[in-house]
């Protein structure tokens, strides 16, 4: 992914021009809204983009009721995954992995439960 190599190196070269705050780094611990590559380099956990031709912000994670996507190896979503003790309830497909299209709706499990 040639676009995603030339956005690091330009974050890699201007690095040392910009003030860094102690409690984050340029490339780590991102706050909301902030551009990214990867979740991991967010706060929140999520590095969310709205369509395959915008760039990547930190984001929040969905709550519940909200459309979700399951965690995924690539790091960046269309959709948060859930926040902390809820899960995403989606139908997981090998092609919807591949595609990043495996959207669902965050659901607390203690519901279910209950039920």
């Amino acid at each position: 992914n040639v676009m995603s190599s030339c956005l690091l190196l330009l974050l890699l070269l201007l690095a040392p021009a910009l003030p860094v705050p102690s409690d984050r780094g340029l490339i780590l611990n991102l706050d909301i809204g902030e551009l990214c590559m990867q979740s991991i380099q967010c706060k929140s956990g999520c590095c969310h983009r709205a369509s395959g031709l915008s760039l990547a912000r930190c984001a929040v994670k969905a709550a519940e009721t909200q459309a979700c996507s399951p965690k995924s190896p690539y790091g960046v979503y269309y959709k948060c995954p859930c926040e902390s003790g809820l899960t995403c309830d989606a139908d997981k497909t090998i092609v919807g992995s591949i595609t990043n299209s495996n959207f669902g709706v965050c659901k607390d499990p203690q519901d279910s439960k209950e039920s």
